[in-house]
């Protein structure tokens, strides 16, 4: 791999390949900054595939280092992945590209998956995001691959959960951009928004599981909402179960 571009501010990319011993810093960072969001861990794709696949592809797993402090201020995870028709992008998003890219043959791999951008609270509003997004393309041009798809997570949707994402990703602010900055922000930066994806990652566990989740009790079968999540739960007492189907966005930037 050539040599990382040095960034604004004496921050560098670091990939894991290069740099093995920030894995567990990266690691660290990655829990911290979804901590809140942690019941995403147990989507069948997450807990089942996804720790194996960044494994095996550490080269793909960019770190944002502070040269003074030699550590992170943000990670990139990503995976190369087959993908025949960016038209044809399934609902099922994030947990589809981590199950794509763990059965894919190095033969079919065309493209860069995004699965998370990561940035620790004090590290926010700096344009790290924006810099690591920047890094996953430069990557993905590097490796030869035609570009980067990502199933963007539109964190402020958590204020509108019982809103449809096909009607959330049509809302403006006053100057015509799309409303939902962290959307925003991937598209004014060279992305295309290919469009909604509703079930990007499903989690269903038993009842119990979800009032760990909320602090509180689930009396009667119906459909509740949940500090942080998208879109609301689906809670059935008669199976003793709770679904959880998160919408995030298909973007993509050619290389």
């Amino acid at each position: 791999m050539t040599q990382p571009t040095l960034k604004p501010g004496n921050l560098a990319i670091r990939s894991l390949a290069d740099a093995p011993h920030l894995k567990k810093a990266a690691l660290a960072i990655e829990q911290a900054v979804w901590v809140k969001s942690g019941y995403l861990n147990y989507t069948r794709a997450h807990y089942e595939q996804y720790p194996q696949l960044v494994e095996r592809y550490p080269e793909y797993q960019l770190c944002l280092v502070d040269e003074e402090t030699s550590y992170p201020v943000g990670v990139a995870r990503s995976v190369p992945f087959a993908c025949d028709d960016l038209k044809n992008l399934p609902p099922e998003g994030w947990d589809w590209l981590v199950e794509t890219a763990a059965r894919a043959e190095s033969t079919a791999i065309n493209m860069l998956g995004a699965l998370s951008v990561s940035v620790p609270t004090v590290h926010q509003s700096k344009g790290y995001g924006r810099v690591l997004i920047g890094s996953l393309l430069e990557l993905a041009r590097a490796k030869g691959l035609q570009g980067v798809v990502v199933p963007v997570r539109p964190s402020a949707k958590a204020q509108h959960p019982w809103v449809p994402i096909s009607e959330y990703v049509s809302w403006t602010d006053e100057e015509g951009q799309v409303s939902d900055p962290w959307l925003r922000s991937h598209l004014s930066a060279g992305g295309k928004l290919i469009g909604p994806c509703e079930r990007s990652m499903v989690v269903r566990e038993p009842i119990s599981f979800w009032e760990n989740w909320s602090k509180r009790r689930f009396e009667a079968s119906g459909t509740y909402t949940l500090d942080g999540a998208l879109a609301p739960i689906e809670i059935d007492l008669e199976r003793q179960t709770g679904s959880y189907e998160e919408p995030n966005v298909w973007v993509w930037y050619a290389a």
